[in-house]
């Protein structure tokens, strides 16, 4: 069963094997209002725990998305190219950005739970 983990900088990442398919989370989509570029890494592109993996725009701001673990690009979701709307409408399914071969399992020790992603919510 995967696990899923959240950042302090609105990302979600679940965890199945070593494998990570990340995106940003409802909080961080409603923040940034109608998205309407979503900058996908390369895949094959390694980045290391908490460094920028790719970049999001919306009709309010531009924010980069950071990397919750390290690791390799194996998989981008082409879906967001043509319609990056999928973010507004299904932030933490269906608008998964990108899935990293995990290079360190170790590093989900520094992510946060859904209970404490909440609580660091009701703190902002």
């Amino acid at each position: 069963m995967p696990a899923t983990y959240y950042t302090k900088e609105h990302e979600w990442v679940k965890i199945e094997g070593n494998i990570a398919t990340i995106g940003i989370t409802d909080f961080a989509a409603h923040q940034l209002g109608d998205v309407t570029f979503v900058e996908l890494p390369a895949t094959g592109k390694s980045v290391k725990q908490f460094e920028v993996l790719c970049a999001i725009e919306s009709v309010k701001a531009a924010s980069d998305i950071y990397a919750p673990v390290s690791g390799k690009v194996v998989s981008i979701n082409e879906a967001l190219e043509t319609t990056p709307e999928i973010v507004n409408e299904s932030a933490e399914s269906a608008a998964w950005m990108a899935c990293l071969e995990m290079s360190d399992t170790a590093e989900v020790a520094k992510l946060l739970s859904r209970e404490q992603y909440e609580e660091y919510l009701k703190g902002l």
